[in-house]
Parts: C-alpha cells; sequence; structure tokens
C-alpha cells in the first residue's frame, strides 16, 4: 500500500466521533441497562409468583426469560467493546462507560438469582411454603423490585442521595432475612421437615443478593457522580 493510501485509510480509524453520535451510543448504552433491568425486575415477579404457586408455569416462564436479560447483557458488552475501539473516551464519559460494565454485571447476576429462586420454587409444588414464610419472601421480593427501580433511577438521572437511600432500603431486606434465620434455627424441626426450612434460607439469601447488587448499582452511580469509588459499608454491617 502507497504511503499517502495507508495515511488515507488509518485517518478513518484515527478521526473524532463527532460528538452527537459519541452521545448517542452513551445514550444507548443507557438505555439498553434500562431495558435490562425491566426485564430482571420481571423476572423476579415472576420468582415470586411461581414461589406463591409453584404448580404454576411461572418458574418455567422465568427461567426461559433469562434468555433475554443474557441477549441485552450481550448487547450491552460488545457496545462497550465497539465504543472504546473506536473513541477513547476521558474524564466523565469515561466513568460512564467503566459504570456501564459493572453495572451490567450486576443486573445480569439479579437475572441469574431470579432464576435459581424460580428452581427452588419447584421443589414446594408437594410442600408448599407456610405463609409466614411467603410473606417474608413477598415483602423482601417487593423491597428488592424498588431497590433495581430506584438504583437505574439514581444512575441514569445521576442523584448521589438517592443511590445512598439504597443502605437504608436495603435494611429491610436484611432484617427479614435474619429474623427468617432465626426462627428456622430456634424453632427446629424433626428430619422429615429440614429440607424446607433449608430451601426458605436459600430462597431468601438470593432475595438478600439482589438487594446487594442493586445497592452495587449505586455505588457505581456515587463513582460516577464523585469520580472516587467508594463502597456503602453500612450495607455490609451485620443486622444487631
Amino acid at each position: 500500500m502507497e504511503t499517502a493510501d495507508f495515511a488515507r485509510f488509518s485517518g478513518l480509524y484515527s478521526a473524532a466521533m463527532p460528538r452527537e453520535t459519541f452521545d448517542q451510543e452513551l445514550a444507548e448504552l443507557g438505555a439498553l441497562l434500562d431495558e435490562e433491568a425491566r426485564l430482571c425486575q420481571r423476572s423476579l415477579d415472576g420468582a415470586l409468583e411461581a414461589l406463591i404457586a409453584p404448580e404454576s408455569d411461572a418458574a418455567e416462564a422465568v427461567v426461559a426469560g433469562d434468555d433475554a436479560v443474557d441477549r441485552v447483557y450481550l448487547q450491552v458488552e460488545h457496545g462497550v467493546e465497539s465504543l472504546l475501539a473506536r473513541q477513547s473516551p476521558v474524564a466523565v464519559d469515561l466513568r460512564f462507560v467503566l459504570a456501564v460494565i459493572h453495572v451490567n454485571q450486576h443486573l445480569e447476576r439479579i437475572g441469574d438469582q431470579c432464576v435459581n429462586i424460580a428452581k427452588l420454587s419447584r421443589l414446594f409444588v408437594t410442600q408448599p411454603l407456610t405463609p409466614e414464610l411467603l410473606e417474608d419472601f413477598t415483602v423482601m421480593g417487593n423491597q428488592a423490585s424498588g431497590m433495581i427501580a430506584t438504583a437505574m433511577q439514581s444512575f441514569s438521572q445521576r442523584d448521589l442521595d438517592q443511590a445512598e437511600s439504597l443502605v437504608e432500603l436495603d435494611q429491610v431486606i436484611n432484617e427479614r432475612n435474619h429474623g427468617l434465620a432465626r426462627r428456622i434455627i430456634e424453632g427446629g424441626f424433626d428430619e422429615s421437615s429440614i429440607e424446607m426450612p433449608l430451601r426458605a434460607m436459600l430462597i431468601a439469601r438470593a432475595i438478600e443478593r439482589i438487594g446487594d447488587n442493586a445497592v452495587d448499582i449505586g455505588e457505581q452511580t456515587a463513582y460516577l457522580v464523585t469520580a472516587a469509588f467508594r463502597e456503602f459499608t453500612d450495607a455490609s454491617h451485620p443486622v444487631v
């Protein structure tokens, strides 16, 4: 290739992307994350429905629906890779792209936890959960769903106060989880009933992890706004 031709060819890749195009691609990444979050909330709603009615098709719908979460996850991954290959973002733009990578991972994990809950729900067809456990899971699940919405709103609006509020919201889930565990440990059970409380603890732990991932998304908002990463340490303090 002649030198002049090579210069023209390489110039196609070194030329800066127009700012409006760059902003549009950043906005598209944000929109994909919002779509992924909505899919996760739908999966969580389905998982809770499966716990209430384990004989229904709700669990199968959640498991099948995880493919949609994974597709959006991959779209975000490929979008970030493409953007970084063609542009070198700096300052707040770079922080946004890095935060997108982490938020995408947290949402994908939320989707996986919903699948875990749905699969566990199938085990309660012959031995349904007690009304008390169902109440715990409903409160915890609804709180987790609200936290996903709050986390994503804080991220899209760059709202630090809203992001930090996730710590307090998470305490509702943590307190229910600890109370459930105490009742199971202190209540005692015979060999014929040991499986149900153990499965219940796994479900509670999965919902707790969904809440923790929502808090982690809030931490990414804090990073995006302040340019300094910090953990919302109160989120990991034990409940007394």
